[in-house]
């Protein structure tokens, strides 16, 4: 499982892109002339199944999202990123599309569509779509099309190995219950790759036909007058299509194997002319590649293909045991060296791919919760890079703490529950992994208010609700001025007022403090110095200077800060 909790985490890191045009700046070398939109962006992701339903059957929809649109401009955010809404017959929570010009009925109307686009505009607030175009839904047209027949016009669409052959070489298949990304079809007698699930086959990006598709797909969305795409597994698209046999147990690293496979640039290079420089738009795709060299490549302003990168080698770092902060430092300040003078950089801690962040990187017992949840999100809105703010973690919205397989809603985790089932795996240990890990940790429905189901819904929950939610929700922590809520609305009220916690350059401080994250911003005469405890015991640390007419922007405990002795999972911002 330990394998495939890491590519769920790796599967969900944004690289930002933006059309390359010839008047943007594309370096950072001097970050005052190179000031954009999307690096001052605060990005809020929206979760659309479990944020709010409108209609009472359970599942939250667009206007129910319509209905919340001034309870998201509270925040201070400036940009939204909504999961995919296409249609689709769900088999992975809509990144399964069956037509990508249409919306699922359990959200409902491109009218409700074009009025919260709409909605979100009137409020200046920018719209990220999510576009998934590594695979397609097995019930898209397209592959009903391509298994037809082997003489299909949409054959290849796809990827297919006639049985004749044999069995192509073994790929591993993340989502499948076997592991097996090779799905034998009796219709054509040949085989399907899907890396993903069975339901989820994957596109042929060698095809030129595939990828103007994939262009008019896009075109039609930003003709809507959207700001901005996320490209969903992006980095997997390009293929050996000969499919050599590779090393054994290349599985437990598979993403050395599936990467940045070459001919992506090109694809990169062509849906910048095609789509990005034709459009005033910015995308965000998954996935950096193996290295930096991988990385800076994608960013690389003279290759026309991305911005933004984004340090994933931190998504992984948390686990049930606890976690070394001295790695936690080192991860996030090697990639901010790495980009300080080229490139953009994201700071994000949690998603919908993921456990709730307090739950794994701090501590969502009720004596540290906010605390917990205060200091994290300090972090992610003092770092430099866009940060992308996950729904329900302003309130500081923990793991369910589910006990039963039948609790859970997620396919991978049920299809490897199965797959343990089948093989004699150690049940237990499982349960106990995905009590932390799993990713339904992250999209238990929204908290809005005590009532039942928490605001959420009049109907039952898609589903099962966290018990906290009496405890934790909007309406009690609108009424508490020192509620996580209204610090996260500080927090986004300081960045914003404060460019050199955007573009500021990034010092590390008492680099070596086992217990401490501390680092400063400093911009244009300005300098802010940010001190994190990650730990629950209290924590001396060496700031390096002299705090006494430090002024304190923020903290998270009454009455300010505690100078050079910080309280567990304190965190203050000062201006020196």
């Amino acid at each position: 499982m330990k394998k495939n909790r890491s590519l769920l985490l790796l599967l969900t890191l944004p690289v930002l892109i933006s059309c390359n045009t010839g008047e943007q700046k594309k370096t950072n070398t001097d970050t005052a002339a190179g000031r954009e939109w999307w690096k001052e962006a605060i990005v809020y992701q929206v979760y659309p199944r479990s944020f709010k339903d409108s209609d009472g059957d359970g599942i939250g929809d667009l206007k129910g999202i319509i209905s919340k649109l001034d309870y998201i401009k509270s925040l201070g955010v400036t940009a939204v990123w909504l999961n995919p809404i296409y249609s689709s017959p769900n088999d992975d929570n809509g990144y399964d599309v069956s037509d990508y010009r249409d919306i699922m009925k359990d959200f409902g109307t491109m009218q409700d569509f074009d009025a919260l686009l709409k909605g979100l505009h009137e409020r200046n607030i920018k719209l990220v779509m999510d576009l998934v175009v590594n695979h397609s839904s097995d019930e898209h047209e397209w592959f009903k099309q391509s298994r037809s027949s082997r003489t299909s016009p949409y054959r290849n669409y796809y990827h297919w190995w006639d049985a004749e052959r044999g069995k192509p070489n073994y790929r591993y298949s993340l989502f499948d219950i076997n592991h097996d990304a090779w799905k034998y079809d009796s219709t054509t007698n040949a085989y399907y790759l899907h890396y993903f699930s069975r339901k989820q086959p994957d596109l042929n990006w060698e095809n030129p036909a595939l990828r103007k598709e994939v262009y008019g797909i896009m075109k039609f969305w930003a003709d809507k007058g959207i700001d901005g795409f996320r490209l969903d597994a992006f980095q997997f698209t390009a293929k050996d299509t000969s499919f050599p046999a590779f090393p054994k147990g290349f599985e437990n690293d598979f993403v050395k194997y599936y990467a940045m496979v070459p001919g992506l640039h090109n694809y990169l290079q062509e849906m910048n002319k095609e789509v990005f420089s034709k459009y005033n738009v910015m995308s965000v795709a998954e996935g950096a590649g193996n290295s930096f060299r991988d990385a800076h490549e994608l960013v690389d302003a003279s290759r026309k293909e991305l911005n933004m990168a984004y340090a994933f080698d931190g998504v992984d770092i948390a686990k049930p045991e606890g976690y070394s902060i001295r790695r936690l430092k080192e991860v996030f300040s090697r990639w901010d060296s790495a980009f300080a003078q080229n490139g953009w950089l994201s700071i994000f801690l949690a998603n919908h791919d993921q456990a709730r962040m307090v739950s794994r990187f701090a501590s969502d017992v009720p004596q540290f919760r906010e605390l917990s949840a205060k200091m994290l999100n300090t972090f992610i809105l003092s770092m430099r890079g866009t940060p992308y703010c996950y729904n329900g973690d302003e309130l500081g919205m923990t793991n369910a703490g589910f006990t039963r397989i039948e609790q859970y809603r997620d396919m991978p985790t049920l299809n490897e529950y199965k797959h343990l089932q089948q093989t004699g795996g150690d049940i237990p240990k499982f349960l106990k992994q995905i009590q932390f890990s799993c990713r339904d940790n992250g999209r238990t429905p929204f908290q809005w208010d005590s009532s039942k189901n928490a605001g959420f819904s009049t109907g039952l929950p898609w589903l099962q609700l966290n018990p906290n939610y009496r405890d934790i929700n909007v309406a009690v922590q609108e009424k508490d001025e020192k509620s996580v809520l209204n610090y996260f609305r500080r927090m986004t009220k300081l960045r914003k007022e404060n460019p050199a916690l955007v573009y500021g350059a990034y010092q590390l401080v008492d680099k070596n403090n086992p217990s401490v994250y501390a680092y400063t911003r400093e911009w244009q005469g300005k300098k802010f110095l940010v001190v994190l405890n990650f730990t629950s015991k209290a924590a001396a640390f060496d700031p390096a200077a002299d705090l006494s007419k430090a002024k304190t922007l923020i903290s998270n405990y009454p009455g300010g800060s505690a100078a050079k002795q910080l309280r567990p999972y304190e965190a203050v911002v000062y201006q020196l």
